[in-house]
């Protein structure tokens, strides 16, 4: 019964934890939703383990145990899914900015080359490493 109570109050704290960052901003709504269905889950079954046992026979796993940890894989599994899919987004999100910027800084200089009437702006020390050849 104890470890039922740790479930629970382990779901609790989850749950005030990812509203908190919620609030301050520090997570966005589409994760946080992910992360509160958890604990809800997790709570709900520390309240009803008998829930897990009922589901666990349904599915025909042999023991509630071996159905958590197949839903904890699977969690898991999904997660990183959306996760890898988010970082492919930003990392071209990041390549094609990376671009644009190179190209405004070769019109800018072009706009300021010794023909032109605007004045030369100095060069920054990191603009060496950042300009396309």
């Amino acid at each position: 019964m104890t470890g039922y109570i740790a479930s629970l109050a382990l779901a609790g704290v989850a749950l005030v934890v990812v509203l908190l960052l919620l609030r301050s901003r520090r997570i966005r709504e589409k994760y946080a939703a992910i992360w509160i269905v958890i604990a809800l889950v997790t709570g709900a079954v520390a309240l009803a383990p008998s829930l897990l046992t009922w589901t666990a026979s349904r599915l025909g796993f042999e023991a509630p145990v071996n159905l958590l940890f197949f839903a904890a894989m699977l969690v898991l599994l999904l997660i990183s899914v959306q996760y890898s899919v988010e970082l492919s987004t930003l990392e071209e999100e990041v390549r094609t900015l990376a671009e644009e910027v190179a190209l405004l800084r070769l019109d800018v200089e072009d706009v300021r080359s010794p023909g032109s009437s605007l004045p030369a702006v100095p060069a920054r020390e990191d603009d060496s490493t950042s300009r396309l050849s």
